[in-house]
């Protein structure tokens, strides 16, 4: 233990993006779960930490599949990288030329100056809705509330947190993290995304539609007891972020998403201030089945405002807008308003006849 917190490295975390870190990291979250709870800290390192053992399916005979497990408890554990995500780090499409718009190096690689951990391992394809995705990082089910709840409170911040893109799918397979057992869950400053462009002109491959229900960031179930986010980033998957109720969320970044804020049930008010959408395929959904488990609800919501881009004409091809708000049982409640600061204004909508949409300045 440091001064202050759980080091990764005082547990053999290299942090090198060679030396497969995922036990040193389970050590340390397991250390700090007997402890009570605590902080965890994740030094910057260029490379990033390594997440390479293959996903657990069960823990004590309770559905987990995910490669870092949060143990059941009434534990606080807090993950913390060494500063704030920068986004947009990997969600670019790379041209072949783009210095009429910017510098050629601008879409060469990817950056890294954000604490990351990353994974490599190749999930299995999971095709059924109804199923637990395989992630990075999730909490076993438990038997508390509907949500199944194993886990009191857990938060992340500072971090994120990379999947692997397929060069020949070119889809993942695999979520990121998965808090759907937890009953409390915070995440501020955090970015959870692919580890490669989603278009890319010179491999000539871009995005495809994912058979597979993968999941940027999954918080907690219904009848959960808070949910706050702050400044959080997803891109590349399925789903960008699937909530619940009690949400309370500043500054939501979704890229490159087939569906990027997927509600499944809120009987209490979550509330959205503002909403940062690029390429996406439908930016606010209500689920059509009982996603990852997920009984289907009212979904009471309000969103200060979406300020989108369409993504037409542009790759990935799977992202290009087809509903701003895509609620066919009409399940979704409130209001929302949006922008887009260019382009034809359009803003589709499917079914959603119990929730106000407005265009900004009307």
């Amino acid at each position: 233990m440091t001064q202050f917190g759980f080091n990764v490295m005082d547990f053999g975390a290299k942090g090198d993006g060679v030396a497969d870190d995922t036990a040193a990291i389970q050590k340390a979250i397991d250390t700090c779960a007997a402890h009570g709870g605590g902080r965890i800290l994740f030094p910057y390192t260029p490379n990033g930490y390594r997440i390479a053992s293959p996903a657990i399916e069960t823990y004590n005979g309770r559905a987990l599949r995910s490669q870092l497990v949060i143990p059941p408890g009434s534990h606080n554990i807090f993950l913390e990288g060494e500063m704030p995500c920068r986004f947009l780090n990997s969600y670019m499409v790379r041209p072949k030329d783009c210095s009429a718009i910017f510098k050629p190096t601008t879409f060469g690689t990817l950056r890294h100056d954000n604490t990351m951990l990353f994974s490599d391992w190749q999930a299995p394809e999971i095709h059924d809705p109804t199923e637990r995705p395989y992630s990075i990082l999730a909490a076993p089910e438990g038997d508390s509330c509907k949500g199944h709840f194993s886990v009191a409170n857990f938060s992340i911040a500072n971090l994120e947190f990379r999947v692997h893109l397929d060069h020949e799918k070119m889809y993942p397979t695999q979520s990121a993290v998965n808090l759907q057992n937890v009953s409390r869950a915070h995440v501020a400053d955090s970015q959870f995304c692919l580890d490669d462009q989603v278009g890319d002109t010179i491999l000539g491959k871009e995005l495809q539609p994912n058979p597979c229900h993968t999941v940027g960031l999954m918080m907690s179930g219904d009848q959960n007891d808070n949910n706050t986010l702050r400044n959080v980033s997803v891109q590349g998957f399925r789903y960008g972020f699937v909530l619940s109720e009690h949400v309370v969320a500043d500054y939501l970044y979704i890229h490159n998403c087939e569906e990027g804020l997927t509600f499944h049930d809120s009987s209490h008010l979550s509330i959205i201030n503002h909403i940062v959408a690029q390429h996406n395929k439908r930016i606010v959904t209500s689920t059509t089945t009982e996603l990852f488990g997920h009984a289907k609800g009212p979904c009471n919501l309000e969103i200060g405002s979406i300020n989108f881009e369409s993504g037409t004409g542009y790759s990935p091809k799977v992202d290009a807008l087809e509903y701003g708000v895509y609620d066919p049982e009409n399940r979704l409640v409130g209001y929302v308003r949006w922008f887009q600061p260019w382009g034809a204004q359009k803003f589709p909508i499917c079914g959603a006849a119990k929730f106000h949409i407005t265009h900004f300045g009307d």
